[in-house]
């Protein structure tokens, strides 16, 4: 067995134009250790990443595996490392046994399938995880996906491994299991694990030693023993603080502000995403659903937002058939934001200006007559916006594309929820991805809102945003609402069963 490398970096630079993603980076992950990345959106976490993976090239710099110098994504790669996405990167159409064997380099022209199968059924024998070889990856759900991505970095026999948010699409218990198997690989000094996250609980929990990051900056390096998640906190966030946290305050919720009937939506492959569906969301309310990723959410934001057909039931606003036209939208005030803001609820190539005046733009004082475009009151608009939600741009006519994850994020409320127009909010993970200040942030924006009155229907993943946030909690399993309960009634492991669709409904 090869123990894992010693992996260093020392004096990483990393330039993008005007932007120093990293300035001076020194990070050393000792063999089979436990080592955590922290930092706000826009540290430098992932461009430290992928400059030790070599899909960057550093300015300047050095990294080694072993005392020895790597310069390319092969060179990692033979000195034993490999990351696991944020995202997943398998081809959804072919089994787990096609994944697997695609990402060999070494696979050969002409496969022996039955050789490659009992070669395979050796490997899950030694393992930490079960999975199904014959399995359609579409079929899995995201904690299997999650573990078939990570068996496909041990069956390329990694043996220091980059995770980015690995538990970020997993319940709870599927969480805990992964963390806990790699984790012990790592005390059998069989692995290194490099852990890129926003949750300082699992920094805490199962990391040796923690690297803060903060504006392309190492702001500190300790072992985890020595600090707590208040310290880490106040590391990562410098002299800015977080921002204030606003209360939830009493409400009277008794208007019914959204609600679903009978609602069918297919998915893709044609098949029924969200059936049999109903629900109601109240003026002053949060309501929250769980669920684990492929149970039908993203579908049910998309009907409601009117990127996919509704083949059955209704949606009513206030009692009313609301339709998703730009006419009903405005009348009703409901404005949906989907997962991905910057691919679903931005024009990428447009300015954050642009992107700020889509709401208003025909209309006065951004328009005169409904088409001529005035110029200067957008340009005001954006800055009054930008300001108010402390968006990070260097101009208001930087392509959003280049703002991060967090500052997309500002600006999109800040286009639904700047002009006041919004009654009804339909938001789907909001924060994945998210620094925990970008996520108070954003938490602040939706409990403002419910405060005024406003309804909230909250999809997330993440059970901890659903407890803090929402007044109840629907579980979403297979398309069907399968559970419902109070955050203070919430229980951890009846919940995960459910979003697993483990429990009988």
């Amino acid at each position: 067995m090869i123990p894992p490398p010693r992996i260093e970096a020392t004096g990483l630079r990393k330039q993008f134009g005007a932007l120093r993603a990293l300035d001076d980076v020194e990070i050393t992950v000792q063999p089979a250790s436990f080592h955590a990345v922290v930092g706000e959106n826009g540290a430098g976490k992932s461009t430290l990443a992928k400059c030790l993976l070599g899909f960057y090239k550093h300015d300047a710099g050095e990294v080694r595996m072993d005392g020895v110098s790597v310069h390319s994504p092969a060179e990692s790669r033979r000195a034993g490392l490999g990351m696991v996405f944020q995202h997943f990167t398998l081809a959804p159409s072919m089994t787990v046994t096609e994944n697997l064997l695609l990402a060999r380099s070494d696979l050969p022209v002409v496969i022996s399938w039955e050789a490659e199968r009992e070669r395979l059924r050796e490997f899950l024998k030694t393992a930490p995880f079960s999975v199904n070889l014959d399995a359609r990856v579409d079929h899995l759900a995201a904690g299997e996906k999650q573990k078939v991505e990570i068996l496909k970095q041990l069956y390329l026999k990694t043996r220091a491994l980059i995770l980015d948010e690995p538990t970020s699409v997993l319940t709870p218990s599927e969480a805990e299991e992964v963390m806990t198997i790699l984790s012990g690989m790592v005390r059998a000094g069989v692995l290194s694990v490099l852990l890129i996250t926003h949750k300082l609980r699992e920094v805490t929990a199962f990391a040796d030693d923690v690297t803060i990051m903060r504006r392309g900056r190492v702001a500190a390096c300790k072992a985890v023993r020595q600090v707590d998640a208040a310290t880490i906190a106040e590391l990562m966030m410098g002299d800015s603080g977080l921002p204030q946290t606003i209360e939830r305050a009493l409400t009277v919720q008794r208007t019914q502000a959204l609600t679903i009937r009978n609602l069918l939506v297919r998915g893709d492959q044609g098949l029924p995403a969200v059936r049999d569906f109903d629900l109601t969301v109240r003026s002053g309310e949060i309501l929250g659903i769980a669920g684990v990723s492929g149970n039908g959410q993203r579908e049910l934001v998309q009907a409601v937002g009117g990127q996919r057909a509704i083949e059955g039931g209704e949606i009513l606003a206030f009692g009313a058939p609301f339709r998703p036209t730009r006419e009903s939208i405005e009348k009703f005030g409901l404005f949906t934001l989907p997962e991905e803001p910057l691919e679903n609820a931005t024009v990428p190539g447009m300015s954050v200006a642009e992107n700020l005046a889509l709401r208003g733009f025909d209309r006065k004082p951004m328009a005169a007559g409904g088409f001529l475009l005035n110029g200067p009151a957008i340009r005001a608009n954006a800055i009054e916006e930008i300001e108010r939600f402390s968006i990070q741009t260097p101009s208001p006519f930087s392509p959003i594309r280049n703002l991060s994850g967090g500052n997309v994020q500002r600006t999109v409320l800040a286009r639904d929820l700047g002009s006041r127009e919004a009654r009804i909010m339909v938001i789907a993970n909001p924060c994945f991805g998210l620094d925990f200040a970008a996520t108070a942030f954003v938490h602040n924006q939706l409990v403002e809102l419910r405060n005024a009155g406003g309804a909230v229907l909250l999809v997330s993943e993440d059970l901890e945003e659903l407890m803090k946030l929402a007044d109840r909690i629907l579980v979403m399993s297979e398309g069907r609402i399968a559970y419902e309960t109070l955050p203070a009634n919430l229980d951890l492991a009846m919940v995960g069963q459910f979003m697993a669709g483990h429990a009988e409904r």
